[in-house]
């Protein structure tokens, strides 16, 4: 095993290069599936049995499909269909960067989905019910209440997929996108020397991963900065819990006061 630091060099413009086209995916994909699973989410917890089995079925079914198997079915498959080769949307779906988009979006708002959901679950009935004795209606209890602490619950839930989202978009060199994983391949087919490339590629992902973690932690830092300053962000089990409650208790109570006005 040896690592050529003049071929890394050489190469690292390009690798550089299908860096950028992975993250041109990534922050796409994230913005399409946060559109996608709000009403989605609402749906799930909906009464209407309809809808909530409409989502049950679509988280199961993307959330279980490989994002591999996703892309080739788009790819390849749409383009065997008379009616999308001969309709107007063609222009779309023979671009390999529009389904490697579709494909994600499907598989990463499936999971994103089930996270807003179970934030949404963990917020206390006590809470939404001091709120509408405020007087507040049905949608201010939904956006000023229950979102913003399902957001704050589900925020740690979601680093974590996105992180794993990232690294994942390395599939889309089967529908012949060049990134950062690709170019790596490249390297190493011409060169059969298969750990300058893929060393260099891994350097490039794990900057990339705590880029995005250290952004993950400042969001978290002003979501939940009354953690922070009463000394509770590394801590865990019951103990934290209950040391928490009255730091949460007077920052709702502000809140409350806030909205009451």
């Amino acid at each position: 095993m040896s690592f050529d630091f003049a071929l890394a060099w050489e190469n690292l413009p390009a690798l550089l290069a299908g860096a950028v086209t992975t993250l041109s995916l990534t922050f796409p994909v994230m913005a399409l599936a946060a559109l996608i699973s709000l009403p989605m989410v609402l749906a799930r917890l909906s009464k209407n049995r309809l809808l909530s089995g409409f989502v049950v079925l679509y988280v199961a079914l993307f959330r279980g499909a490989p994002s591999l198997i996703l892309l080739y079915l788009i790819y390849n498959g749409m383009a065997q269909m008379d009616a999308v080769r001969d309709g107007p949307f063609w222009f779309l779906f023979s671009s390999a960067y529009f389904c490697a988009v579709v494909g994600f979006t499907l598989n990463h708002s499936s999971y994103v989905i089930e996270i807003l959901a179970g934030g949404l679950r963990a917020v206390p009935a006590g809470l939404v019910e001091a709120a509408q004795a405020l007087s507040l209606t049905p949608r201010q209890v939904f956006l000023r209440v229950k979102l913003p602490l399902a957001i704050r619950y589900g925020l740690k839930a979601y680093q974590n997929e996105v992180l794993i989202f990232m690294k994942s978009t390395s599939a889309v060199s089967a529908i012949t996108l060049v990134d950062l994983m690709a170019v790596a391949n490249e390297v190493f087919y011409f060169t059969y020397d298969p750990f300058t490339p893929l060393l260099s590629a891994a350097a490039i992902y794990w900057a990339m991963t705590n880029i995005l973690r250290l952004g993950f932690e400042m969001i978290d830092r002003r979501l939940n900065h009354y953690l922070h300053i009463a000394g509770l962000s590394d801590r865990a089990g019951a103990s934290a819990a209950a040391a928490e409650i009255p730091v949460r208790q007077n920052g709702l109570t502000r809140m409350f006061a806030r909205l009451r006005v």
